[in-house]
């Protein structure tokens, strides 16, 4: 099952919303425990907001089979100029808007990674993909 969700930049109002689906379909499937499912929203919910934040706006893709759950998210510009920068605990280029909202706290990416089993980034001034890959393990017990 492959589904997509538009995520709108600068959109604080809508934020989560593609990762609060997912967390209904899961849960409805009744198939994955419950720490597994915390996690993968968890870190879905991070890369939607990095998108709402630092993005003019993207989409993600999620796939969900037996043996994981792949998400993808796309946005355009305007990319990650040094993403092993971007990955230490508190570093932030957040607007003061994103502050505002509550957002911005420099924990996003290294979340992410931590949550994920596999994460890849690409990123371009065109834009940013990351992939994330998660199967059931002995800490989804």
């Amino acid at each position: 099952m492959v589904k997509e969700h538009q995520i709108i930049a600068g959109n604080f109002d809508l934020a989560g919303r593609a990762s609060s689906d997912l967390k209904r379909l899961l849960k409805s499937m009744a198939t994955y425990p419950r720490l597994y499912v915390n996690r993968v929203c968890s870190a879905s919910y991070e890369a939607e907001i990095n998108i709402v934040i630092h993005s003019v706006g993207g989409y993600m893709t999620y796939e969900v089979n037996e043996a994981n759950i792949e998400l993808n998210f796309f946005d355009d510009g305007p990319g990650i100029p040094d993403i092993e920068l971007a990955m230490k605990k508190g570093y932030s280029t957040a607007s003061q808007i994103a502050h505002l909202n509550g957002f911005g706290a420099g924990m996003g990416l290294n979340n992410i990674k931590e949550l994920s089993d596999r994460l890849t980034i690409h990123s371009t001034p065109r834009g940013t993909h990351l992939k994330m890959i998660f199967t059931i393990g002995e800490r989804d017990a």
